[in-house]
């Protein structure tokens, strides 16, 4: 019986070499990464930004109103920079139309961005969702599911990275005591998003809303949770003032002292 050994070596060089190229096109092909333009939470990304090849899923950090509201924003800021070029669009499908224009439009989606769709039951919305990512003519796809299970989730994921376009994929409350991420995914990230008081101004008036990150589960990837403040008009988070200006503060001390 032939053993390994008793091949010529020039063959399996040959395949080897068919196997490194392969993956070398696998790997160019694959679309990059869009960066938050947040170094504390690019840093801690595995792709340093969302891989936009990918299904993220995004829940709210509580079954209230203010959270809901909260990582519905965040859904859509993320869409309106993966849309950032005039001619691109987005795809939002839903079982109850219950968005606020207005406030989509304040972190950078206006209503000539969407292409919205609404279905009656989850399972339609997801199978709308998976068409949309397969027609790969979009810069981004939201659906919001109150239940997806982990084949439902796999096929959106599949669907993205033949497509190479981004799905988001928010999960919606169904049970107060519950969080919609505790069960199985194939999501590549994994976001809980919640409301946190707004910084003090030094005058009247409101200040920009704040929210809480967190990164529940990422592939290649660990956890973590940051207080940022909320997108403005382009999508963009940021660190709040006092984060930012931390590390330029003790410097300072520090050079003082010495």
């Amino acid at each position: 019986m032939p053993t390994l050994s008793s091949f010529p070596d020039r063959p399996r060089a040959d395949q080897l070499a068919a196997l490194r190229a392969g993956l070398a096109h696998s790997n160019s092909a694959r679309s990059p990464a869009m960066p938050f333009g947040v170094s504390a939470l690019d840093e801690r990304l595995a792709s340093h930004g969302l891989d936009s090849a990918g299904l993220h899923e995004i829940a709210a950090a509580s079954a209230t109103l203010s959270d809901d509201a909260a990582a519905t924003l965040f859904t859509a800021g993320i869409a309106a920079r993966f849309a950032a070029d005039p001619q691109l669009s987005i795809f939002w499908a839903l079982t109850q139309f219950d968005l606020y224009a207005p406030g989509l439009e304040q972190v950078g989606l206006g209503p000539n961005k969407v292409f919205y769709a609404q279905g009656q039951k989850d399972n339609i919305v997801l199978a709308m969702a998976e068409d949309a990512l397969r027609d790969g003519s979009l810069a981004c796809v939201i659906a919001e599911v109150r239940q997806a299970d982990q084949t439902a989730t796999r096929r959106l994921q599949l669907a993205a990275s033949d497509s190479r376009t981004p799905m988001l994929l928010y999960r919606r409350h169904r049970a107060r005591e519950r969080c919609p991420l505790s069960g199985l995914s194939s999501a590549m990230t994994r976001w809980r998003i919640g409301c946190l008081p707004s910084a003090r101004l030094a005058h009247p008036g409101v200040g920009r809303a704040r929210w809480s990150i967190e990164l529940v589960r990422q592939r290649n990837g660990n956890p973590f949770s940051l207080e940022l403040d909320a997108c403005d008009d382009k999508g963009r988070l940021a660190l709040p003032a006092a984060a930012r200006h931390r590390a330029a503060s003790a410097a300072g001390a520090d050079s003082q002292a010495a």
